[in-house]
């Protein structure tokens, strides 16, 4: 066949992987997050508290605090994480303007070079740092290092880049201090882009083992995100929000469906596992809007080793427990607490996420490719009319930052000059060219963006199409009839 639909991105590992009841603390909580009652006196912040501050007045306090793109208490001016350029190999923190990542600072320093990430640092004061991850029992190592402008976001306007994951990255804490062990309770939260997912193993963030191995059932415990059918999944095509246990994804209380677990794919999703002896939850939500639903809330699996757990207090970013990664994701913020927080606690830091305005204040930054996990690329910077745009490696670049305008163009800028994304000769069949081609205003240049994550144009009704459902860099792009494939969903920013 000509086109592929699959967005198993290789899946090729090994198996592995006290409710508050004072209400007055939980309305404290919850009204704090709406009045913001907490009082510094830095200048004008991105909000007067964090998640974890709102999880510390709630009586579980975060142990790992981790973001790319904002302060998560209130208080925090340190650095949120590192950037190393090619160039030199000489690195930069980046830390925190009005509570917000400064962007601008890794935008100069980052300019003309490729970045990546190499440290994200833990706000909650433990040194829970995540760093390059090391070979483990499913995959050599160490993991790779994400390049640090392939996920492009603004929170209420202001710039900020997420960690994208492709498969073979990740990070890792084996050292870590004050977070769950054995059978203690704990919380987690992540915001993830529910769009970039594959059926590899394993998107996670969260508790792990401390030697990136296998020890068996119960040894772990993080949020994934993928949908991969091995284990525990829910309805629909997925993504599914699932909790890595070791040699498990769980979406209920056993391995398999769980009709509860709905496919949550929002374009920022927020992600919640909780867990405590016999007792763990799924939750999640919009991170942009709404309030959190409870997908699973019940006891542990009932297979030995997970009743009580076994867990090692390692922190993973990017793959399973015995880094295993196959898998693909972009991460922006996420910790982990001491203690199972209440619902009122966690609704009170949905509020809060919501409210820092991720994806809002502009409508520009790569157009990321779902399936092959690269951007929509203007081959070399090229200024000349009819060149057929393609995918390639994201880079940050100029060739690669496009502009969703009011009237529903995509625009991208090189060597100073504005073009726009034009469907070749007004066609409306199969196999038209994606072009770039002087901005006129005709329909052939409008694109509407659509629930699903495809990119229709407007003239044709035709979608944005990776032809082939190639992966490769260079791959062409065209318009084709809509069919469901992975190679036709994007992301902007």
């Amino acid at each position: 066949m000509r086109r592929g639909a699959s967005s198993a991105g290789g899946a090729r590992r090994v198996l592995r992987r006290a409710k508050l009841t004072r209400v007055a603390v939980a309305a404290a909580v919850i009204l704090g997050a709406v009045a913001g009652a907490v009082v510094t006196s830095s200048p004008a912040r991105a909000a007067s508290q964090g998640p974890c501050d709102i999880y510390a007045a709630g009586g579980t306090p975060c142990v790992a605090a981790h973001s790319t793109t904002r302060a998560l208490y209130g208080s925090y001016t340190g650095s949120l994480y590192q950037v190393r350029r090619s160039s030199d190999n000489s690195t930069r923190n980046i830390g925190v303007v009005n509570g917000y990542a400064d962007a601008a600072s890794q935008d100069s320093f980052c300019a003309g070079t490729t970045c990546v990430i190499t440290i994200v640092y833990d706000q909650s004061g433990h040194n829970n740092n995540l760093t390059q991850a090391p070979a483990g029992g499913a995959a050599p190592g160490p993991d790779n290092l994400a390049i640090a402008t392939a996920a492009p976001t603004s929170l209420n306007g202001h710039e900020a880049y997420g960690v994208y994951i492709p498969p073979g990255t990740g990070y890792r804490d084996n050292t870590a201090t004050g977070t769950a062990t054995g059978d203690n309770a704990e919380g987690e939260y992540a915001i993830f882009d529910g769009t970039h997912y594959n059926g590899g193993c394993c998107f996670d963030y969260g508790n792990a083992e401390t030697n990136s191995r296998d020890d068996g059932n119960g040894t772990m415990e993080a949020i994934s995100l993928g949908n991969i059918r091995v284990w525990g999944y829910g309805t629909g095509n997925g993504p599914w929000i699932t909790a890595d246990l070791e040699n498990g994804l769980f979406s209920g209380i056993n391995a398999g469906f769980n009709s509860n677990d709905p496919t949550t794919n929002y374009r920022y999703t927020t992600a919640i596992i909780d867990g405590g002896p016999n007792h763990w939850a799924i939750r999640g939500g919009n991170a942009q809007s709404g309030n959190l639903s409870t997908f699973y809330d019940g006891a542990r699996p009932n297979v030995s080793g997970y009743n009580p757990m076994h867990k090692q207090g390692a922190i993973i970013l990017g793959t399973g427990g015995d880094n295993s990664d196959g898998a693909q994701g972009t991460f922006y913020e996420g910790a982990m607490t001491t203690g199972f927080p209440s619902s009122a606690t966690e609704s009170a830091v949905q509020a809060n996420i919501v409210a820092a305005g991720y994806g809002s204040g502009g409508s520009t930054g790569a157009l990321h490719a779902v399936g092959a996990g690269k951007c929509l690329d203007d081959p070399n910077a090229t200024t000349t009319l009819g060149t057929q745009q393609q995918i390639y490696a994201c880079s940050g670049a100029a060739n690669q930052t496009w502009t969703r305008t009011p009237s529903g163009q995509l625009t991208v800028t090189v060597s100073g000059t504005t073009l726009c994304l034009d469907a070749n000769a007004q066609g409306t069949t199969n196999g038209t060219k994606a072009i770039v081609w002087s901005c006129n205003g005709q329909v052939n240049q409008q694109w509407a963006f659509n629930s699903n994550g495809t990119i229709t144009g407007a003239q044709s009704g035709l979608c944005l199409d990776v032809t082939g459902a190639s992966t490769a860099n260079g791959a062409l792009v065209e318009l084709w009839t809509c069919n469901g494939g992975t190679n036709q969903q994007w992301t902007l920013g």
